[in-house]
This record gives C-alpha cells, structure tokens and sequence, in this order.
C-alpha cells in the first residue's frame, strides 16, 4: 500500500456536508424527486453510520478492519513461522493436512477461539518454514453428526487445476523467498480526468487456440491498448473461478488471481508495466455471487448453509445458479472488504467495476423484473438494504484509503445516488454503467431501416443520465460479443464480413454502411453518451467473430474463445481502417477532453435529414445518419464565432472513406442566430458522415 493514502484507523468517517450534520437526505438537493423517500434514505444511511462506528469500537476502525488478509488465512513471520487462521464455527474439530506432513489428517489440529476461528502456529525449523513454497494443502474438518469434510482455505492467495486428474482446484501455499518475490517498480498513474477504458479478458488476447498468459499481454496487449490511445484497462475473469466458460463469474477462490494465466508474479508484472506506461487498471469484481462448488468454493464450507450466505432459497441466485452473500453479518463484510484491500495492496490495481450490482441492491436480484424508472422501485421491501450498505461502506473505504481509486457500477435499474457520495446519502460510486445504450442500437440495427432511425431517441438515450452522477458509455461490450448475441459489426455486415473485408475485393454498399455506421456509432456515444467511454477487445475494429468459451457444447473448442488481433497488421484487409479509426478517436478526446466537459449542448435533430448537430468541449459535431443524401452548404449552428477546421473525419481515406471533405477547407461563422446558437457557419455533410470542427481563431 502506497504510505502517502494510509490513514489512521479511526479517521474514516463519514465526512459532514455544507457543515451540516449529514443524515443521508444531503441527495435531495440534488433530486428533488427522493423527497418522498426521507425514510428511506435515513434508513440506509444510519446503518452504514452504524457499521463504521462498530468497526471504530471494536476492530480499531474500519481501516485495520479490511485487513482480514493479514490476520486470516495464511501469514508468514520474518523467521519462517506460519500462522493459518479459518472462520468456521460450525465445526467441531479442524485440522490442517497437504504435501507438508504426507495428508495425515490428524497430526496438526487446530485450536477454536469464542468466534469460531481456528488457528494453528507452525514453527519455522532453523528459519525453513514448515509448509514448503508451492506445496499442496487442505482444511480438513470434522461437522456435527461425526461427518469428515476437506475444504480448500477460504483466504489461499493461489489454487491451481489439472483438469487432466480432475476440475476440482488443489489449493498451494504461494510464499516464495523474499529475494524472487516480484517488487513493484512504478508508482500507480494519476486518477485519468477523462477515462477511456478497455476492457479485455486475459485468457483470450492471442490468436492461438489456447489460454493466453499473463505475460503474453504483457508483451502484446499493452502496447496495443498503449497505442490505440485508451488509459485505463479493465481486466475480466482475474478472481479464480471454477469454469473457464463462466467468463469470471462462477468465482471459488476470491483472494486467488486465476492460474490458468500464470503465476500472481505474472499478473503483478502486467499491472507494473501498464502503470509505466500511464495506465490505470481496473478489477473486475465481483461481489453479487459466488460458485456453489463445495470442494473448492466457499460453499457448505463448514458443513452449514449459513456461513457467508443467507440460508436456504435467499442464498441461492436462482438465475446465475450460485450463493448470494449475507451482506449484514459482521464477518462476511470482513472478508469482502477485505478482499477489496487485497487486490489494491497486493497486485497494485486501481480501482474496480463492480460486477452485477443490481443482483445486490434488490431482493429479487433483478430476476424477471423490469425497471420503469418509477422511484418507488428504488425503496421498499425489494431493495436489499443490507447490500446497498455493504456498497456504500466499501466505496466509503475505498475513496478514503486510495483518492485515486476508481468505482464502477453494473447496473440495470437506474438506482438513483449510486454515484453520489456517502457523505449526501449516495452508494459512493465514480460511474455507472450506460447500460441501455447498447441495447438501443442492437434494437435499432435488428428492427428498424436506416431511414426509420428516430434521432431524438437516440439523442435522448445517450444524454439521459442522473444529474450530478457520471457515466461510462459503450456501444458494446463483451455481453454484446457473446455466442447468442452479435457485435455490431456483425449485425452490420453478416456474411460479407468473410467475402468482402479485404482491400482486393469489391467495396459492396453492405460493406461500405457497416463501416461508415461502425465508426459513427462509436464516435456519437463516446462524445455524447457520457463522462467516460468503455470498448471490449476487438470491437474497435469490428471483430470478425463471437466469444463462446470451451465446454461441452462446442466440443471444447478454443476457436471463438481468442481475438483475432492480427487482422488489423495486415494492409489488404479493412479492419485496419476501423482500428486506425478508433485510434484518432481516442487521441482526439486525449486532446480537447470532451469526457471530462460538462454535457453537450444539442442544437439540432433534423428527422428527415437525420442529422444530429451539437457542441461539446468547444468542439463543432456534426453527424449525417442518412443513408443516401448528402448535403451541401448545411447551415449548423454554433454559439462561438470564429474560424473552424475539421479535426476529425469519419470519412477520411485513412479509415476507409472517400475523403470528400477537403482538408484544408475553413469554416468562417455568420453573426446571426441559428437552431438558438449565436452563429451559423455551413458545411458539407456527405452521407453516414461525421465530422468535428475545432475553433482554429477568433474572428
């Protein structure tokens, strides 16, 4: 941990607002709507207080609190003594059993305190520890009744599979000497104003049949993401997790990095190598579930149905086929927030995106529910109070330990204040997830013709978000790449896609509206859509092909389980254009910093025309969804007068257009109103164009 963001235990608090005692309505100022839910606000809020004053008075704050990991587990002493340390109560006898004393299940018993953890000191023998590095072990357990049960340490920082002896995970003592240990060599980025994300999944970033490694993105990935112009990389499928096919989400081992990829050193070695080149990186976490396995989860750890899950059908998510946390006991919220820490501390990540948190702001889970954005939706018997606090608590620590630090909500509902801070009554996330957006064009490409395209709702769509609350943009993510869905690529070109991408074939209108489309699609949601923009790996290019996983179905076949990154380095084929496309795309913003400017100001939304015109960050857009016209001398209004040039082209030969806009070509103003702007000036706008003007000097 960075000493500069450590505070003193007692010092995180909820920090009073405007000098007023903060009781969590502080919200209603800034929507006055919640009015109606005082209540409930208070409600949320007073036990979130509660939970923080509790850790102050009985854990020595909420600071050393989230340290579980250096108190449970296995902890090393400077003179090779290990001390192992499992919550457990319902076990009556615990024992500690692996390669170290040849499995014998009884030699090393462990002793249980008042609370129902067990522990047990194995002394060093002239400074060797007694467990050896990378050596195999067990909690064996015997349960009411007489029953022998064998667990895997819930807090193991390592587990390893051969699925040629069996799926089920061995876990390993990972304590290498302290001379091999991997020593971070560079400081974590400044926190990016504006955040430009990539989000990519380890295993699949080569365009071999395999698993990809840790290092393998190390050498390959980083430069690549470095290169396109994106700061921050948001890593899925890290937290081990039982079934490749789940994409990350069947976790079984929360505080072990996943070892299909390699070792922990592996995955510390590609954090310190994005820090050095000035990106932030980002856990996907997930917190909403766990796998139900029982040999190698947490679940039935310790024989009961109860111990880091609600009992019996409250604890199961029926949908996603797993155990569901019980946000309001005391050591559950140890060992979540904990894991937060860990994954800050030990592998140097800089913030997370919270998976599934719809799934732990309400009861139902979100299952078979669909969210109208009544308020009344928001407060009541459905929300999950306790996982609403369990939220709140855990950006509260993790705003405090680490400024820098970054949070990011998956959330379908809209829930309003989750990305306003604790200290006004909020759940305390930076960003939400615009999670409706890539819904939209799917819709739209699936049911409507081009000229069908209504401008105002997709104006209205990338713009509608929560006042004060920000919002990460996408027009696809890996949800949309996954086998059952299509990349918008795909819905664009279909099967021209295998006939037509090539520079030596023909440039078919299929082909020619995909691209134009792709590139416009990306450039109105990263520009309007919200304070921070999100692609998935291969969708800058428009990825030839879905995700599916290895398993069953497919005969466990690796071919839609890999990115085809190389097509984009070979200069007959067209993907190289949306790739360079996407590049100018991210560099522009790095420039003029639209993501972090207040909210565009949109000037016109002509339906017959279909062109969108707006200003934002001082730039001029300019966006013609025609399908067949294009428009000479288009008047467009602009509030400041001046002399504009274009910065960005859509149709710019080097992305694969035709280049119809010279260049060279200035844009002078007219002093007099236009669309309710100050000035006009005019512009040719070709078809499935767009085009951003920047003020090169005042008149």
């Amino acid at each position: 941990m960075d000493p500069t963001n450590e505070q003193s235990a007692n010092s995180i608090a909820v920090a009073p607002a405007g000098g007023k005692v903060p009781d969590g309505t502080g919200i209603i100022d800034l929507d006055p709507w919640l009015g109606d839910f005082r209540d409930a606000l208070k409600s949320r809020f007073a036990k979130a207080k509660r939970w923080i004053d509790t850790f102050d008075q009985h854990e020595g704050g909420l600071e050393k609190f989230s340290r579980g990991y250096e108190k449970f587990g296995f902890t090393f002493a400077d003179n090779g003594d290990i001390t192992y340390r499992e919550w457990a109560p319902n076990a009556t006898q615990a024992y500690l059993t692996g390669d170290f004393n040849g499995w014998n299940r009884d030699s090393h018993p462990m002793t249980k305190n008042a609370y129902g953890v067990w522990e047990l000191v194995l002394p060093a023998r002239d400074g060797v520890p007694a467990i050896a590095h990378n050596t195999k072990i067990k909690i064996s357990m015997v349960i009411p009744g007489g029953e022998r049960i064998e667990r895997l340490p819930v807090w193991i920082t390592r587990v390893t599979q051969d699925l040629n002896v069996s799926p089920v995970y061995d876990a390993v003592l990972w304590n290498p000497p302290k001379s091999e240990r991997y020593v971070f060599k560079h400081p974590r980025p400044p926190k990016p104003e504006s955040v430009r994300i990539y989000e990519a999944h380890v295993g699949i970033s080569t365009p071999e049949l395999k698993v990809g490694t840790y290092k393998e993105f190390t050498q390959t990935m980083i430069p690549r993401i470095k290169y396109l112009g994106y700061n921050v990389i948001q890593l899925m499928a890290i937290m081990e997790h039982a079934y490749y096919a789940s994409f990350g989400y069947q976790v079984n081992s929360f505080f072990a990095a996943s070892s299909r990829y390699g070792t922990p050193d592996d995955l510390k070695e590609l954090i310190d190598t994005a820090h050095a080149n000035g990106i932030t990186v980002l856990l996907d976490v997930v917190h909403s579930h766990a796998s139900k396995n029982t040999l190698d989860g947490l679940n039935m750890f310790d024989g009961s149905d109860h111990l880091y899950f609600h009992e019996g059908a409250k604890g199961r998510h029926e949908l996603w086929d797993s155990r569901t946390f019980n946000y309001g006991h005391h050591e559950v919220l140890r060992f979540l927030l904990s894991n937060l820490r860990f994954w800050m501390d030990e592998y140097q990540f800089d913030g997370f995106r919270f998976d599934g948190v719809t799934s732990m702001l309400y009861t139902h889970h979100g299952i078979g529910t669909g969210f109208s954005g009544g308020y009344h939706e928001y407060f009541g018997p459905s929300v999950d109070e306790d996982g609403v606090v369990y939220l709140m608590i855990a950006n509260e620590m993790l705003h405090n330990l680490y400024p820098s630090c970054i949070t990011i909500a998956e959330d379908v509902s809209g829930m309003p204040g989750l990305c306003v801070r604790l200290s006004l009554g909020g759940v305390g996330f930076d960003y939400r997830l615009a999670m409706a957006v890539p819904d939209m064009y799917i819709k739209l490409l699936k049911e409507k013709d081009d000229d069908q395209w209504d401008l105002g709702n997709i104006a209205f769509t990338l713009t509608n978000r929560r006042h004060g609350e920000k919002t990460i943009a996408y027009a696809e993510s890996h949800d949309q790449a996954l086998v059952g869905d299509k990349s918008l690529m795909f819905w664009l070109a279909d099967a021209q896609m295998y006939t037509n991408m090539s520079t030596l074939s023909e440039f078919t209108p299929v082909i020619e509206r995909a691209m134009a489309l792709h590139k416009m699609i990306r450039l109105v949601t990263h520009s309007l859509g919200g304070e921070g923009y999100l692609n998935f790996e291969g969708n800058e290019f428009g990825h030839p092909e879905w995700l599916d996983f290895p398993r069953a179905g497919n005969d466990n076949s690796f071919w839609y389980a890999r990115r085809q990154l190389n097509l984009t380095e070979d200069k007959l084929l067209r993907y190289k254009f949306l790739n360079d496309f996407d590049r100018a795309m991210q560099l522009t913003e790095e420039k003029y910093g639209w993501l972090h400017s207040p909210q565009a100001y949109i000037s016109l939304k002509n339906e017959s025309d279909k062109v969108l015109v707006f200003e934002r960050a001082g730039l001029l857009w300019i966006f013609n969804f025609h399908p067949s016209k294009s428009f000479t001398d288009y008047r467009v209004g602009v509030e400041q007068a001046g002399v504009y040039r274009v910065v960005l082209d859509s149709d710019w030969m080097e992305f694969g257009g035709f280049g119809r806009n010279d260049r060279n070509t200035r844009f002078f103003t007219t002093d007099m109103q236009w669309n309710g702007r100050s000035n006009f000036t005019q512009v040719y706008i070709p078809t499935r164009t767009a085009l951003v003007l920047a003020l090169e000097s005042t008149l």
